[in-house]
């Protein structure tokens, strides 16, 4: 038995040296080859070059790598503090594919890295890729809106959603670098990069560094198709075109606040289509609205480049059939379907002619086609997630019918165009559950006696009668049970927000947030006790699988369980990025 535990001690001890060391890209890696990433070791102490070794597959990393790299003495944190040396190589690439073991030696620091550099087929399988990205959808999500769109009849669902019957599908895992929990901007990085990163991250390893603009580059599909292909870009989103899913596509930066110069990053790549809100981030210091920081105009940058400018669906309508094309709706986010197309409410009395996501769809996918060499564009249904977190589920529920029908748009394009491959995904997950139905007609006061379970939930009675897959209305007598597995203190109402989205909390003077007592008074109303730490103001994201499903050239690559970061490797494998 003591010899037992003595070399237990000492695999332990040796574990915990062999991974003092960090290499970037991290172990496990999937590389594309030729497409440019950042090399970096970072050594938890302070050596001097001639003791750090670093080889690749037994050859010094210069010859390897093709290049000598900077050593870093000493890294520091934002007081000052000596992190360790680190040594920087940027720009690598790699023409031959196979297995790569990274070793690293300095003292008593080893580390060592494997990395799987990958070629793909020879020929592009597909001429377009159209890559709509749900923000935060969830299965319940779509349960909700297929019920809520096209409605049930004895157990059987009276129509489909237009995402239901695309014919390939897969379980994708969402984890970050750093944690099973995950947000929107490693997620969405992973599916635009092949890597995996941090929580916050795009385009980016996140390291130890403070700067958010120096850590370990990797190449974004962007910036692939700009070096291999002479394929259209095209960017469309609901959320302000800075926030994290969209900037994925062009970005690199460890804070994916850093959205003034996320508009620098996009104008660098300048995507032939480029939609949705956040023109607060491309007006010069000084003009009203503008939240930039310097005197940089980029709304006369890009049209200076040649992009047509329009600030509403009217604009959109009467903008040139071809060229390039910026798209700004909104100064933050845009206003959600149920508000902008029904109840008024929120911030469309400012903004009244805001497109939606299918007429910016369809006007991307006009304009993109124009080019013979083919397109990617990406699609984000952005509100889905911006709206499960406060738990405004009716809202969340109506931009997933909208983001469905988006994608019945593609479909009715690839009618016409065979060879587009569609991908439909979410970043991440919600812990949300339909659970029955909340009937107002059941006897007695509490609202929770109103919740139908089991055989007692019958079915909803939502209407569309004029046929536009939305229903007519949301606040019916009999609606559906949508509840939060995750949730900060607040008031449930059983009832769909219709003054306006909800705030479930406010902070107090403690700092914490807490119930917000605007609607202790809703009749019913009931306090509920959360259960996420007190500094969270909102639900927040699960760590569930999302589901992706796909349909078209190359799409029989999406089965079993795959990493976000396999996706990409999918997409490169259709447009040969690595031939």
């Amino acid at each position: 038995m003591r010899r037992f535990f003595a070399a237990l001690a000492a695999a332990t001890a040796l574990c915990g040296t062999a991974h003092a060391a960090t290499v970037y890209p991290l172990d496990r890696a999937t590389i594309l080859v030729n497409s440019p990433f950042d090399f970096k070791v970072e050594l938890d102490s302070v050596v001097s070059p001639k003791d750090l070794k670093v080889t690749v597959n037994g050859a010094s990393y210069a010859d390897a790598l093709g290049g000598s790299a900077q050593f870093v003495p000493e890294e520091t944190d934002k007081k000052g503090k000596v992190l360790g040396s680190a040594l920087i190589l940027r720009g690598v690439t790699l023409a031959k594919p196979g297995k790569y073991t990274v070793a690293v030696k300095a003292g008593g620091e080893t580390r060592s890295v494997a990395w799987d550099v990958y070629a793909t087929a020879a020929q592009p399988k597909a001429k377009n890729i159209i890559f709509f990205l749900g923000d935060g959808l969830s299965v319940a999500h779509r349960t909700a809106a297929r019920i809520m769109s096209r409605g049930m009849t004895e157990g059987k669902a009276n129509g489909r959603l237009y995402m239901d019957d695309l014919d390939r599908m897969a379980f994708i895992g969402t984890s970050s670098t750093g944690s099973i929990a995950t947000d929107s901007a490693n997620t969405m990085s992973a599916y635009m990069t092949g890597h995996k990163s941090a929580v916050n991250a795009l385009g980016v390893y996140a390291d130890r560094t403070p700067p958010s603009q120096d850590d370990p580059k990797v190449e974004t599909i962007a910036e692939a198709l700009r070096r291999a292909t002479k394929k259209s870009i095209g960017v469309v989103t609901t959320s302000e075109v800075e926030d994290a899913t969209p900037a994925a596509v062009v970005s690199h930066t460890r804070r994916r606040a850093d959205k003034a110069d996320i508009v620098g990053m996009f104008y660098g790549v300048k995507p032939e289509v480029l939609m949705g809100g956040g023109s607060a981030y491309f007006l010069a210091k000084g003009i009203p609205g503008s939240k930039r920081k310097d005197g940089k105009d980029y709304i006369k940058l890009f049209k200076d480049a040649g992009y047509a400018l329009t600030t509403s669906a009217a604009e959109l309508e009467k903008a040139p059939a071809s060229g390039k094309l910026l798209g700004l709706y909104h100064t933050g986010n845009m206003d959600v379907a149920l508000d902008r197309l029904f109840l008024k409410k929120d911030t469309v009395k400012t903004f009244p002619d805001q497109p939606g996501l299918v007429e910016m769809t369809q006007a991307a996918l006009d304009r993109l086609s124009k080019n013979p060499e083919g397109f990617f564009l990406m699609v984000e249904g952005a509100s889905i997630d911006k709206m499960s977190h406060p738990m405004d589920w009716e809202r969340a529920i109506v931009d997933t019918i909208e983001f469905d029908k988006a994608i019945g748009a593609a479909r009715a394009f690839v009618k016409t165009h065979p060879d587009t491959l569609i991908v439909v995904t979410g970043d991440h997950t919600h812990g949300i559950s339909v659970i029955g139905t909340i009937d107002d007609d059941k006897p007695g006061t509490e609202m929770r006696e109103k919740v139908g379970i089991y055989d007692g939930a019958g079915f909803p009675n939502y209407e569309d009668k004029n046929h536009d897959l939305y229903p007519d209305r949301v606040d019916v007598s009999r609606r559906l049970a949508i509840f939060a597995a995750d949730f900060p203190d607040h008031y449930e109402t059983f009832r769909p927000k219709m003054d306006g989205s909800f705030s479930p909390t406010i902070k107090n003077e403690k700092g914490d947030y807490v119930a917000n007592e605007a609607y202790k008074n809703v009749p019913g109303a009931v306090l509920r006790i959360g259960n996420i730490p007190k500094f969270e103001s909102t639900a927040v994201h699960a760590v569930d699988d999302v589901v992706l499903q796909a349909s078209g050239p190359g799409a029989e690559a999406f089965k079993g369980y795959m990493e976000e970061s396999d996706v990409y490797r999918v997409l490169a494998d259709v447009f040969a990025l690595g031939k």
